[in-house]
């Protein structure tokens, strides 16, 4: 049941097209096979950037896609429904590119961007810790200055692409301030003193690699650090606010998967003399997934026109990231369920959704945080 969808431009509808024919062609052969295996596919996302997709909210002139938001999340969706593996994965890569493209000077991203953009590199976004995971602020990794370089010690953890990634866009401590005292550093993949650790083993999402990344006494020149010092948890807020957007988007396209595959099996399954899909029992768990990925749709999108137009975005971020992500775990256990003891088998992908769904409950921010936020701005501004 193809999505219908309202897109701005012929450009954009193109893009789109070519998206699903990449997921079709080259994603979802491939997804249960490397899932079940561990196999990072990093050749699928140098297809994506030789295709310009792994760059499309950025500035043409940096060799961006310079498309909305609008547009960029509804390419993730897509992505995400053929492997979330793909989709969060470029939702991390925007992710990393961020701090410098929004933040940079113009001789930082003349100087770093084109690479980032051009599909030949895959970032990393590091912000948690072993300790501060919702608690960004209280990170503890430093930077000290040390003549024209900094030198940056500490362990960052969970971090997606972490022991595969090109370059890594990381938040330390430059002075005891709290939240004040925390600045952005882009740091390469090959600079000595920074290793990752073993990928740790998880649920789901099992080639997409997660790991701590240990900094000992990595030293970064001075002219790689973004923005003013002490500016990096602004900076990494406002990455968040987007990245939010980023997994609601995906979470969509992992329910759409997860409906589709439930809708057509209940069709062709026969019990007591008729497909279950006759069933009213049946027919209503379709009818609430279907309404349930509805609303979280318009729910990304509404915000990401918000973003779009330049205006404030944050509480609808993290109400769409809230919605969306609770939605698909709603969703993928009704599939589950549809499917019956299918469902419980690695026979069908509706197990490979369920457990994909519950790390988009955590991801950039658990949906208790987001809850705090949007009370928290609710309060504030009404």
């Amino acid at each position: 049941m193809p999505v219908t969808r309202t897109l701005p431009t012929d450009e954009s509808r193109a893009l789109l097209d070519l998206t699903r024919e990449i997921t079709a062609r080259e994603i979802i052969p491939r997804s249960a096979a490397d899932e079940a295996a561990g196999r990072f596919p990093r050749e699928v996302f140098e297809t994506l950037g030789a295709a310009g997709l792994l760059s499309l909210p950025y500035a043409e002139e940096y060799g961006g896609g310079q498309q909305p938001y609008e547009v960029y999340l509804q390419v993730l969706e897509e992505l995400a429904a053929g492997w979330l593996a793909i989709g969060l994965g470029v939702s991390v890569h925007t992710l990393a590119c961020h701090p410098l493209a929004t933040f940079g000077t113009t001789e930082q991203r003349d100087a770093h961007l084109p690479a980032m953009l051009s599909g030949d590199l895959l970032g990393a976004y590091c912000l948690s810790e072993p300790h501060s995971g919702s608690d960004a602020a209280a990170l503890s990794t430093k930077a000290v200055a040390d003549d024209d370089e900094y030198v940056l010690t500490g362990t960052k953890a969970w971090i997606t692409h972490g022991g595969v990634a090109d370059f890594y866009t990381v938040l330390a401590r430059t002075s005891p301030e709290g939240s004040r005292g925390i600045s952005a550093f882009l740091v390469d993949a090959g600079t000595p003193g920074l290793a990752a650790a073993a990928p740790e083993h998880k649920m789901g999402m099992r080639s997409s690699p997660t790991a701590q990344i240990h900094l000992d006494g990595a030293r970064v020149p001075a002219r790689r650090r973004i923005g003013a010092e002490g500016q990096g948890f602004p900076i990494a807020l406002a990455a968040l606010d987007c990245g939010r957007l980023g997994i609601a988007a995906c979470a969509t396209g992992v329910a759409q998967a997860a409906l589709e595959l439930a809708s057509d099996y209940a069709k062709n399954r026969s019990q007591f003399g008729g497909p279950i899909a006759d069933k009213q029992g049946i027919r209503f768990m379709l009818a609430d997934m279907a309404t349930a990925i509805e609303a979280g749709r318009a729910l990304y999108l509404s915000a990401a026109r918000l973003r779009d137009a330049g205006l404030p975005f944050g509480r609808q971020a993290a109400m769409a990231k809230l919605f969306c992500t609770d939605a698909v775990m709603r969703v993928t256990i009704d599939a589950v369920q549809i499917l019956g003891g299918y469902g419980y088998t690695t026979d069908f992908p509706a197990e490979r959704y369920l457990r994909e769904a519950k790390c988009l409950q955590i991801v950039e921010g658990t949906n208790q945080i987001q809850r705090m936020v949007i009370a928290r701005d609710l309060l504030l501004h009404g």
